[in-house]
């Protein structure tokens, strides 16, 4: 059999994505033919010729993923900070966005010993797991009211220890619940939350619409239900100086600056964007020293 140039083929990828409207068709090119190869995407150029089984692999993939299939689901993983999580069916991906809410996270964690950081909603685990990587002593809880998101963040949590990370802590409720974690209010040094915030009947693309399990990405009438009760659990369980961060939709760049504002022990609102200029997440601080 002939070996064909990676090149070509990966054009052909490029040219399949653009026609079915992916948003990054060639960034999603490279990263299938890097999965198929085994390889990082970085090293792509030094493999100049392919055998045909590898073509016809991507070609499989490509046409999955024109069909709107996530990136993700294909590959099985997702990054977050330095690790990756593993992905699919029933679990939210997470999104590169919000890399930018784990990053003013880890800030607030500079210079603490053993802080102790909760994470509501974790879906896959990645903001936990991506905490524990980065700060080795830090006590994490995470917490998700769905069985099936929880079961990825085991899976994730798992690996994680095996790769010799700190292990999580991994607590099945309701953060609507005001019991929920009760013995650490006013403990905490970090509460994230990266909720389900999508108004009701907001178009969301076939990615997110047929893949993405509903209830982690919409929420009732205005999307802010499940974001008031973030503010409400990040408001009773930061220590002083502690800080929360909560991802949100980019219609609700006041609204929730306005709810942590609202909450007379925090203190330092703040409204963070994406890398697009999008409202994206919004911070606070405990008041106090």
């Amino acid at each position: 059999m002939k070996r064909q140039p990676l090149r070509l083929a990966i054009l052909e990828a490029i040219r399949i994505l653009e026609e079915a409207g992916v948003a990054s068709p060639r960034n999603d090119a490279e990263l299938l033919a890097a999965h198929v190869l085994g390889v990082d995407r970085g090293r792509l150029p030094l493999t100049p010729l392919v055998d045909p089984p590898v073509v016809e692999a991507l070609g499989q993939l490509v046409a999955r993923r024109a069909k709107r299939v996530p990136l993700q689901y294909l590959t099985g993983w997702s990054a977050m900070g330095e690790i990756t999580v593993a992905v699919g069916s029933g679990v939210f991906v997470p999104r590169p966005e919000t890399e930018l809410l784990l990053e003013w996270g880890l800030g607030v964690l500079a210079g603490r010993t053993h802080p102790v950081v909760v994470d509501l909603c974790t879906g896959s685990g990645a903001l936990a797991l991506a905490v524990a990587n980065a700060v080795p002593d830090a006590i994490v809880y995470a917490v998700d009211v769905d069985a099936t998101a929880l079961a990825w963040a085991r899976r994730n949590a798992d690996t994680r220890v095996e790769a010799g990370d700190s292990a999580i802590r991994l607590y099945s409720g309701d953060i609507g619940d005001r019991t929920m974690f009760a013995e650490l209010d006013g403990l905490v040094d970090l509460v994230l939350c990266n909720p389900p915030y999508v108004p009701a009947g907001t178009y969301v693309p076939p990615e997110v619409a047929d893949h993405d399990p509903e209830h982690a990405v919409f929420a009732p009438g205005d999307g802010l239900e499940v974001i008031r009760h973030a503010v409400a659990a990040g408001a009773r369980l930061l220590r002083p100086g502690g800080g929360v961060a909560i991802e949100h939709d980019d219609t609700q760049g006041s609204a929730v600056p306005e709810l942590l504002a609202a909450r007379r022990v925090l203190a330092d609102v703040r409204a963070h964007t994406d890398l697009a200029g999008r409202s994206r997440f919004a911070t606070a601080r405990r008041a106090g020293s």
